[in-house]
């Protein structure tokens, strides 16, 4: 029914940077089935940035082959009917990074739950990075308070909820998530995936693989149970392995 990537972090090739999910973006637009897939990007999360919008288009439309058009929220005045269509005719939603908690919240006011709820049950593919891979899950740890307040800690943002696990995204390049996922999840239950830059979940239906585009990049089953805290690494896998022994505390 479902089909997620959810990628830890890392460039699409931005100005001066170099495209580091490159391996991981050529399997979304495998999942879409379609050789040249249309694809929307969302980005809420950095109030709709041009620079931005213009660096996804540059990557997934001139290099990947992708139809790329964007569902700015912010920056332009749409009908419920007009985000709607946007959404649903698309083959792949790409969701990028920034604020999680502000993003959730112009979502929220604006229906966009409901219509990526439509989009799941209806295999659009669903994907992004950070703030991007946050969303698809039941919530995520960000650090969408850090953006005003440096000393602020990160907290726990409510995602959509089709992923039944907690999401930690940036888990090798930034050091204070390590620290903040393990008390956080204290008083989460189940488990979370903390996701390496240039790792990504990836989920089709009721199962699921770690695929990565650097070597060495990892993603983790970090969960407490009976007082002892686990952090379990998940194997990148050619094929597709059952979710439930993923969304689980059994080692």
């Amino acid at each position: 029914m479902g089909k997620i990537i959810a990628i830890g972090g890392g460039e699409i090739g931005r100005p001066g940077y170099l495209a580091t999910t490159t391996k991981i973006d050529k399997e979304i637009i495998r999942l879409s089935g379609k050789k040249c897939p249309k694809l929307l990007f969302i980005p809420t999360a950095s109030l709709d940035s041009e620079g931005y919008i213009k660096s996804v288009e540059k990557h997934f439309g001139k290099r990947l082959g992708c139809k790329v058009d964007s569902l700015c929220l912010i920056k332009e005045k749409l009908s419920s009917k007009e985000i709607s269509k946007k959404i649903l005719s698309s083959d792949i939603v790409y969701v990028g990074g920034g604020n999680t908690l502000r993003m959730m919240n112009v979502w929220r006011k604006f229906k966009v739950d409901k219509i990526l709820k439509k989009a799941y049950e209806n295999g659009i593919v669903l994907s992004g990075l950070i703030a991007g891979s946050i969303c698809w899950f039941k919530g995520g740890n960000s650090d969408s308070r850090k953006i005003k307040n440096k000393k602020a800690k990160p907290i726990k943002v409510k995602g959509l909820g089709f992923i039944n696990a907690l999401c930690c995204p940036h888990y090798d390049i930034e050091k204070y998530r390590k620290k903040s996922l393990k008390e956080m999840m204290k008083k989460t239950a189940g488990v979370a995936i903390a996701l390496e830059n240039c790792s990504a979940l990836e989920i089709v239906d009721d199962n699921y693989r770690l695929i990565i585009s650097k070597h060495g990049k990892r993603g983790y089953k970090v969960f407490w149970n009976k007082g002892k805290f686990y952090k379990i690494p998940i194997k990148p896998e050619k094929k597709l392995m059952p979710i439930r022994n993923l969304l689980n505390k059994f080692i």
